[in-house]
């Protein structure tokens, strides 16, 4: 696991992941995968529809995550 990756749910957080957290999160798992920093041009554009498929997933996952005494959130 990428150390710069932090837990995103309650009560690890004091409040719900924000849409920026949620996505640094996701750019560090990509970039941990890919091996990349920062992709060279012609790998740009798969980069970044990496980076938001893991961004829409994370957001559903944390959506649909029952915490003892929460309701899973609406996905939006």
């Amino acid at each position: 696991m990428c150390r710069s990756i932090k837990t995103l749910r309650p009560p690890v957080l004091p409040e719900e992941a924000t849409e920026e957290e949620i996505r640094a999160a996701a750019l560090q798992f990509v970039r941990k995968v890919s091996g990349f920093r920062a992709p060279a041009a012609h790998n740009r554009e798969v980069f970044d529809r990496a980076v938001d498929a893991v961004t829409a997933a994370t957001e559903e996952l944390l959506a649909g995550l029952e915490v003892r005494g929460r309701a899973p959130q609406k996905a939006g």
